[in-house]
């Protein structure tokens, strides 16, 4: 019989309390952010506009938080690899190279990923990662 791996899975209740962090980490900021939870497949499970964040932020969040997920890297690196000269990067499908898509990771397994943005790409970052540090 074949061996299965166990596998972590985030549930809608972590998403909620990530969404929390980040939305908290944006707040006290007073940045007005769209924040989206995905699924480790790049799946949306949660999204979230704040009051004033541009109407563009919906999108780009979403695309963030899937290469985060889908890559299992936070999006930091593609951005840091293309200033680095490494263009090649700007070729592979769902690679973002820019920052603020942070992916959730669990016992060393990625589990989804945190996509904001609506302020500079660092602060995308900021709050992100505030979001993905409440899970342990």
């Amino acid at each position: 019989m074949a061996q299965l791996a166990d596998k972590k899975v985030l549930t809608l209740a972590a998403a909620k309390e990530i969404m929390a962090a980040a939305e908290a980490e944006a707040r006290k900021n007073n940045w007005q952010v769209s924040i989206a939870i995905l699924d480790e497949g790049g799946r949306l499970l949660m999204l979230q506009r704040m009051d004033g964040a541009p109407p563009a932020s919906v999108d780009v969040c979403q695309a963030k938080g899937r290469s985060a997920a889908i890559f299992k890297r936070p999006t930091k690196t593609f951005s840091e690899a293309v200033a680095g000269g490494r263009v090649a990067i700007l070729a592979l499908p769902g690679a973002i190279p820019v920052e603020g898509g942070v992916p959730i990771m669990a016992a060393g397994q990625c589990v989804g990923a945190v996509g904001v943005s609506g302020v500079t790409s660092e602060q995308d970052g900021q709050i992100a990662a505030a979001g993905c540090a409440v899970v342990s």
